[in-house]
């Protein structure tokens, strides 16, 4: 072989590395071959050219073109290369997006269902009476917000029952499941003691001493509803088992049959019955009770026994702990934002808390859409952080599809959410200054909406990163700050419209301070040390 002769298979295109990693060898073996061609060339010059050898110029000469040939195809698989790496990208952005509405499309209707209930007892009532209207207000605190503070429970059996599914011991999820609906039983059960003990002495507390009438309609309201309180978390263990399941489709048929009867129950027993706010309380409190059997039913359906009930030991009872801990710590401090925001409202008089019922659940009934988006991340994330497979690139693609997902989202449940109170008021009430009251918080309404999709997003994945402790806390202080606020707008005059741009503070809050931990190198999409966000020595972890 000649000086400078480069392997043929390099140009020919059946020879050609058939993959990128063979194409880098190939690209490692030319530049080699360069170098020695530098070396043999300064051989060259120290020989003495005889009459039939080719002289240094031309050898240089075609040296170099073989050279610029090198250097050519270099450039060329440099470029596939990087074609090759943005379309993998993108497509799997795409495939991403694709997987995401296919998993959070009938989760939507999970979370439709419970605001759902409430906004049909809200439209049905508001028809009737302005004085029952209002007190959905601080009825509703204590019937819907008060239910999240047990999302721990939910979280907790989704993290354990796919824990367990993925070392393949369908005994321990069957225990699991057992242990957990023993906690959502008895956790049921001390709500209902509470209900009937100290209801009326906690809407005394919301709606003030003077509003006896306000309170009389809500402690009815309160003591209906209390009595699904059992069933209500036991259906929430079973609904979340499900879900760790990737089952969404029995969970669905539940709710919506208990939508239906909730809906169907309203009509009959207020408008044709005349039993005003008891009427609706008896409708949501039966459909809520079917909701839960029908969830038991979908488990024994999948070979669980959703009736049996275990005892949970103490060091299960502490893995539960470990993992339910922060998140119950963030879901009080929002539930009680929120439950400060009726009893501010409640000051203002009848016709603004009235006003605040309805737009409180128009604007509850629009969240829901996000929520799906946090269940994603929470489904998929952990694969890609802490699975064989572990790839935060891939994670940071996942989450910047989710973020896409949210802000468009934002922005078409502002639109929606805000037309309906505006132009269609009548919807909800026929009293002309409790739709002036619903006016006048039109575009802070639209301001926090819109940024609540992608702000579930965000928190998502902290949870699914088992970022903990840090959302945890920041929650909690978001929390200070937003009833300092509060106070501060009450005190100053400001009325409904007020307390409407201090919810704007709270949720703009949320989602800077979870878009600048993910963002950072100390957040769970960058840092390469996970084992901080590990949950001790816990199964969970």
């Amino acid at each position: 072989m000649n000086i400078g002769t480069l392997p043929r298979y390099s140009c020919h295109p059946l020879f050609r590395p058939p993959d990128k990693v063979l194409r880098r060898n190939f690209v490692s073996q030319s530049r080699n071959h360069q170098i020695l061609i530098k070396k043999q060339s300064r051989i060259v010059i120290r020989k003495c050219f005889s009459p039939n050898e080719e002289s240094f110029a031309e050898v240089s000469a075609r040296e170099g073109e073989r050279t610029d040939t090198v250097e050519k195809m270099l450039e060329l698989d440099e470029i596939s290369d990087k074609k090759i790496e943005g379309f993998s990208e993108n497509e799997s952005m795409w495939n991403q997006l694709i997987e995401i509405v296919r998993f959070s499309g009938p989760a939507v209707g999970l979370w439709i269902c419970g605001p759902l209930m409430s906004l049909i007892d809200t439209a049905v009532i508001g028809q009737g009476s302005s004085i029952e209207l209002a007190a959905l207000g601080p009825g509703t605190v204590l019937c819907d917000y008060t239910c999240y503070i047990f999302m721990f429970l939910s979280i907790a059996t989704s993290n354990l029952v796919a824990t367990s599914l993925a070392k393949q011991d369908k005994l321990e999820v069957q225990h699991q499941i057992s242990s957990l609906l023993f906690i959502g039983l008895a956790s049921g059960f001390l709500m209902l003691f509470f209900t009937r003990c100290y209801g009326r002495l906690a809407l005394t507390g919301f709606a003030g001493a003077t509003n006896a009438d306000i309170i009389s309609a809500a402690d009815t309201y309160v003591q209906i509803r209390g009595l699904a309180w059992p069933a209500v978390l036991i259906g929430w263990v079973a609904q979340s088992a499900s879900l760790g399941m990737k089952d969404s489709w029995g969970p669905l048929k539940a709710l919506a049959v208990a939508s239906v009867i909730n809906g169907v129950g309203d009509i009959v027993l207020c408008r044709f019955l005349g039993y005003g706010i008891a009427g609706a309380a008896w409708a949501t409190m039966v459909s809520q009770v079917v909701a839960a059997y029908m969830m038991i039913a979908a488990l024994n359906n999948k070979g669980y026994n959703g009736f049996a009930i275990s005892i949970p030991k103490p060091d299960e009872l502490l893995q539960i702990f470990m993992l339910a801990a922060p998140v119950f710590v963030t879901m009080t401090s929002k539930v009680a934002f929120y439950s400060l925001l009726v009893y501010f409202a409640t000051s203002l008089g009848t016709q603004a808390v009235a006003a605040h019922q309805v737009m409180v659940q128009v604007y509850c009934m629009c969240t829901v859409f996000g929520e799906p988006l946090s269940q994603t991340a929470q489904s998929f994330m952990p694969e890609l952080l802490y699975g064989t497979n572990r790839s935060l690139a891939k994670a940071r693609t996942l989450l910047k599809s989710l973020f896409i997902i949210g802000a468009v989202t934002g922005v078409i449940l502002g639109i929606i959410g805000t037309i309906i109170p505006w132009l269609f008021p009548k919807i909800f009430s026929s009293d002309p200054a409790v739709v002036q009251e619903m006016h006048k918080v039109l575009i802070p309404f639209f301001i926090a909406l819109c940024v609540t999709p992608s702000t579930h997003s965000l928190e998502g994945t902290l949870l699914a990163g088992r970022d903990l402790k840090f959302i945890s806390m920041s929650m909690s202080g978001i929390f200070c700050l937003g009833t300092l606020l509060l106070l501060i707008v009450r005190n100053s005059g400001y009325g409904l419209t007020g307390c409407w741009f201090a919810l704007v503070a709270f949720q703009w809050s949320r989602f800077l301070v979870a878009l600048r931990r993910l963002t950072t190198a100390e957040g769970v999409l960058y840092s390469e040390d996970m084992s901080r966000y590990q949950l001790g020595e816990a199964k969970t972890a």
